[in-house]
């Protein structure tokens, strides 16, 4: 097994061998600096910088190897490169250093992560480690702190931690060895030892009927009154308007009886409707807000057709939304800080009546706001740069998002059910695209890559509709260290 100087050696030689342009590289997303990015992992605020710690292969575009890449910003949008936080350098994570969280605690950062062994029968198994930071940058390796209790397969991974209370509390994700998935929680008095509380949502817990083989990612948080469990179940059958992807994220709302570990809460709802989302984390931030952070990808049978693996690089973060309870439902919105972001401007308003338009962007990265004055008629189409259309067909009361699919042979799209329409909030950079409808109550978010794509907008509508347009050209992330030349040197 190799040493982790050695692991952090190859890394930087790999950086520093592969430092091409590349037209597709998002701008105001974060994106690996080379390989692949998968699932955000230990968002926190902490010394006064918000960490963004993610999956990371930066030795290939697949899902093999995994260590913790890291990135820091104060604002969100000046960003500093750092060694990666965690490679896998022991023997309880020599086959991956993988998701986990991040806390503070008497000034230190704690970082809770799900280490992987493949055994040599082909199977696995799998440790909740904890790494220790007195600076944010260098981590102590303590070991295990929780091994597999009995009933579960080793697909038990991704621990989140909070505190509540005296407490600390860690849920995570598990399949029972009935290949059913859930949730389970375990409390700690010490950030060391901890005591399993039993399962917390899942099948037979509370749910009565199957759903999925598997529960990753979870996050539980308290929100506006209300105790909020996210969740990437795997395993769930398409229906109409739901469940589209190979894999969902989604929430529970509910109470929390922190005494019984009794959770009640209503239907799982998606967080997302497009096609590039998954394993979603949040984070509490200094004002109180509770920002999510998602992966914009999807581990299906199209991954290996992004066009940037030939550049040497996949995926993205989606931007930074802040959460919020209404009406029974999370809402998302982009992060206030984005609008740093913004550049030229553009308004009009328009009125139309069974016609099309164009309107001219300059640019390819784009922040697009339309509100509806009013819409009487069948459906409207917006075509995004001829590669993405969103349309809304008011006499069946669903939206609709169409994409070519990677490698260009055929239209694919994604619905949901929504019976008006009265805003659109869209961000486009260059080769993807997150669309928030009604302020964050419904919400697509897609990777394309386009053919003959067009600086322009169109739009075509069946009846009548008056609405005001807003855009801005949109300026891109910073980034201080990010030829990563020194990448390793300070181990």
């Amino acid at each position: 097994m190799e040493t982790e100087i050695q692991l952090r050696n190859q890394i930087v030689q790999r950086l520093r061998d592969n430092q091409q342009q590349d037209e597709n590289r998002l701008a105001f997303h974060l994106t690996p600096p080379l390989g692949l990015m998968n699932d955000p992992n230990g968002l926190v605020y902490y010394k006064g910088k918000y960490h963004v710690f993610f999956q990371w292969n930066p030795f290939d575009t697949k899902h093999t190897f995994k260590c913790w890449g890291h990135y820091s910003s104060t604002d969100f949008i000046h960003w500093e490169v750092h060694p990666p936080a965690l490679v896998p350098s022991e023997w309880y994570e020599k086959d991956g250093c993988y998701s986990g969280s991040a806390i503070v605690y008497d000034n230190k950062l704690y970082l809770f992560y799900t280490g992987n062994v493949k055994t040599t029968d082909g199977g696995r198994e799998t440790y909740q480690c904890l790494a220790v930071s007195d600076d944010g940058i260098h981590f102590e390796k303590k070991g295990p702190v929780i091994y597999l209790p009995e009933g579960f397969t080793p697909h038990f991974r991704d621990p989140k931690v909070w505190k509540q209370g005296n407490k600390w509390f860690m849920v995570i994700g598990a399949q029972t060895k009935e290949l059913e998935g859930l949730i389970t929680v375990f409390s700690s008095d010490d950030l060391i030892n901890w005591q399993w509380l039993g399962p917390l949502a899942g099948n037979g817990v509370s749910l009565s009927k199957y759903f999925g083989y598997m529960w990753e990612c979870p996050d539980f948080f308290a929100l506006d009154g209300k105790d909020i469990l996210i969740v990437s179940p795997q395993g769930l059958q398409a229906e109409p308007f739901k469940y589209e992807n190979l894999y969902q994220s989604g929430y529970f709302i509910g109470v929390w009886d922190i005494k019984t570990n009794k959770y009640v809460h209503g239907t799982f709802k998606e967080l997302d409707h497009g096609f590039d989302f998954y394993a979603p984390q949040t984070f509490e931030d200094p004002n109180g807000r509770r920002i999510l952070l998602a992966w914009m990808g999807m581990g299906d049978e199209q991954e290996q057709t992004h066009q940037s693996i030939k550049s040497g690089w996949i995926h993205s973060l989606t931007i930074p939304r802040e959460l919020t309870v209404k009406d029974g439902c999370l809402y998302q919105k982009p992060v206030e800080e984005l609008r740093k972001l913004r550049n030229r401007a553009s308004s009009e308003t328009f009125s139309m009546a069974n016609e099309e338009i164009d309107v001219l962007l300059d640019s390819e990265l784009q922040e697009i706001i339309i509100e509806f004055e009013q819409f009487e008629g069948k459906k409207w189409e917006i075509h995004i740069q001829n590669n993405c259309k969103l349309i809304f067909n008011k006499i069946e009361s669903i939206v609709t998002l169409e994409r070519q699919n990677f490698n260009h042979s055929k239209w694919e799209k994604r619905q949901c059910k929504i019976d008006k329409i009265n805003n659109i909030h869209m961000y486009l950079d260059r080769t993807s695209l997150e669309i928030f409808l009604n302020d964050g109550q419904i919400v697509f978010s897609s990777r394309f890559y386009g053919e003959n794509a067009k600086k322009q907008c169109s739009i075509s509508v069946e009846g009548n509709t008056k609405f005001s347009w807003q855009n801005w050209s949109l300026n891109s992330y910073q980034y201080k260290n990010h030829k990563l030349k020194r990448l390793c040197t300070n181990v």
